[in-house]
């Protein structure tokens, strides 16, 4: 399981190298293996389709650019996590901070009510759609942290070294994040059918 973890890392920083040297292909597929876990890490800080794609956008076109810096022998899914997360700060300054107004997020209840007056009912999405908003109401570094580690698989370690604070702080960040999450979800759960 190691060696194959090795490979893979050595197959991605070859990648990386001929993505230095100017080769779109090893760029393209780059950008297929990782577009998925960028836009995750983005969706959990805007909550925002639309956000969240320019988001991707701009870190490969950032990567592409300075594929350079990543040095060989690190690990290139925290570098290119890193490089999301710092543009994902520039652009919540940028767009976000001035027009402070918060946007008008569907109550917990309207959803819960108005799919159950839909004809095909399906309960999964009510509990994706449930389990969605409870995962908004967190606080951005909880959601940001939960998002890692639970839809991007990060490591605690990794996720203090993407965030930049220490493996305690994160440990204890997802600890409040289950937590807060487990008390939003308590009055939904049973009441999904």
């Amino acid at each position: 399981m190691h060696t194959q973890k090795k490979n893979q890392q050595d197959e991605i920083s070859i990648l990386v190298e001929r993505v230095k040297s100017g080769d779109r292909e090893s760029f393209m597929t780059l950008t297929r293996l990782y577009q998925r876990k960028v836009f995750q890490l983005a969706y959990s800080y805007f909550r925002n389709k639309e956000d969240a794609l320019d988001i991707v956008q701009e870190t490969f076109l950032r990567f592409y650019q300075k594929s350079h810096m990543f040095q060989k022998g690190k690990n290139f899914q925290n570098w290119l996590l890193q490089l999301a997360k710092n543009i994902c700060i520039d652009y919540y300054r940028k767009h976000h901070k001035k027009d402070n107004e918060l946007r008008r997020e569907e109550n917990i209840e309207e959803v819960n009510q108005t799919s159950h007056e839909s004809s095909h009912h399906d309960p999964s999405s009510d509990f994706k759609e449930i389990f969605s908003r409870c995962l908004a109401k967190l606080s951005d570094k909880q959601r940001m942290i939960f998002v890692m580690k639970h839809y991007n698989h990060l490591h605690y370690s990794e996720i203090a070294q993407i965030l930049n604070i220490a493996l305690g702080t994160v440990k204890s960040h997802h600890f409040k994040a289950v937590r807060n999450l487990r008390t939003l979800m308590s009055p939904y759960i049973g009441r999904i059918e």
